[in-house]
């Protein structure tokens, strides 16, 4: 399946139905009068977040969505059925946002979560309506209100709980390959992950999801490379990790410093996330050279610094702890009725390794 995480939709919903003349013509009714009912309500458009969805490309096909319109008013002051709400179905952690890519109209970050962006028509009003004592018999009727329309974008943000980010070719699929049954792709050449990737992590008893986005150059914020559009995929993160390649050309204090400067050009908070930080590879490498970077990382600003190596899974056990340490914790309490409820904790950070 192709991964999209951005589309623009047309919507519209539903225009009223028009209302009816009609008067009464029944044997030994006298005077009968106006009965011609109002129309029927259009169709809503609404937004749902269902499980099972990881990606927008079914919108990449089905760009225009109308409700349906409601249905005209009949005789004896019967009510125009109201036309068909449309139910568009997106992926949890999708945003509607406006035209301008800039105004956020709908958050959707829960499954089942509903949103109602566009409100039907009202119907129109029937003959009957008009009726006064002044205007025994109008032949008048409303046409019903139009419904209202505009395109929006769809921007699809994932649900992790743990981001994965660093420079090109740091081995981040490598790493996600090891901990989750991801199969994503491994290659010795820059950008070999084009598009985001989940996976679960089982440790310790408890699950967590990571995401793994491709790699950021320096200038991604001016569209080097892939650019930084991916990373809206780990602003929902609790907790970062910063993998650097320690058997690469380039120092592990220059990428731990372009990976920072990069969030921070991107803003939207990720550079107030907390963020660990992996030497990755270690296993081409004597010691003596790891202690080394880990202590002038440790001197260039970094919390903790964890030895690791994706290939071999040397040193992940410690990552993953302390990924722990920044997700919630189920504790069971029981209360004196005997109901038993599931609270959210989570554990206080130590920054002792």
């Amino acid at each position: 399946m192709h991964f999209l995480d951005q589309a623009k939709i047309f919507i519209r919903s539903g225009a009223g139905g028009q209302g009816a003349v009609s008067f009464r013509r029944e044997k030994y009714v006298e005077y009968g009068g106006p009965d011609g009912g109002d129309g029927g309500k259009g169709g809503d458009i609404i937004f749902e977040a269902v499980v099972g969805l990881n990606t927008l490309i079914d919108f990449r096909y089905t760009q225009h969505f109308k409700a349906q319109r409601g249905h005209g008013g009949a005789g004896k002051n019967r009510t125009g059925a109201g036309g068909n709400d449309l139910v568009i179905k997106v992926p949890v952690g999708t945003q509607v946002l406006d035209d301008d890519r800039e105004t956020v109209l709908a958050d959707l970050t829960e499954a089942g979560q509903r949103v109602t962006l566009l409100r039907g028509g009202d119907g129109g009003r029937g003959n009957l309506s008009y009726k006064t004592s002044t205007n025994r018999a109008p032949r008048q009727c409303g046409p019903g209100w139009p419904g209202a329309e505009m395109y929006v974008w769809l921007r699809l943000k994932l649900m992790a709980d743990a981001g994965l980010l660093g420079l090109p070719n740091a081995g981040k699929s490598t790493f996600i390959n090891q901990i989750t049954n991801t199969k994503a792709k491994v290659g010795d050449y820059a950008f070999t992950t084009l598009r985001p990737q989940l996976g679960v992590v089982r440790h310790r008893n408890r699950e967590f999801v990571l995401a793994d986005i491709p790699g950021l150059i320096e200038g991604a914020a001016e569209g080097a490379g892939i650019g930084d559009r991916f990373l809206g995929h780990i602003e929902r993160c609790r907790v970062l990790i910063h993998l650097i390649d320690i058997h690469s050309d380039t120092d592990p204090v220059e990428a731990m410093h372009i990976v920072e400067g990069e969030l921070e050009a991107y803003g939207a908070g990720l550079d107030d996330k907390p963020r660990l930080v992996a030497l990755n590879k270690i296993d081409l490498v004597d010691k003596e050279l790891v202690k080394a970077f880990g202590d002038e990382l440790l001197a260039a600003g970094a919390d903790r610094v964890f030895p690791i190596s994706g290939a071999t899974g040397k040193g992940i056990d410690a990552l993953l702890d302390a990924v722990l340490e920044y997700l919630p914790v189920a504790t069971v309490t029981e209360r004196p009725t005997g109901e038993v409820v599931v609270e959210e904790d989570r554990k206080p950070w130590s920054p002792l390794g």
